[in-house]
């Protein structure tokens, strides 16, 4: 990976955390939140085993976010 790729990832990263942020308070239906937790924890391990840091994080934050959601 380029440093020029990594910043991009990076940005990339930001700006869907700060769309998160803004969409915080709207809590998703189950039938939305349920496939996009199996959904972003399977990417968080292709991500893992492929080492690759910026969707590592960007997935594992997505699973978080998803498994709030079920208990919201």
């Amino acid at each position: 990976m380029t440093f020029q790729s990594l910043i991009i990832g990076v940005a990339g990263l930001i700006a869907i955390a700060i769309g998160w942020v803004l969409a915080l308070g709207d809590v998703p239906p189950l039938r939305l939140t349920i496939p996009y937790l199996i959904g972003s924890a399977l990417l968080t391990i292709y991500s893992l085993i492929n080492w690759n840091l910026v969707f590592l994080i960007l997935n594992g934050a997505a699973t978080a976010l998803s498994a709030m959601n079920l208990v919201r």
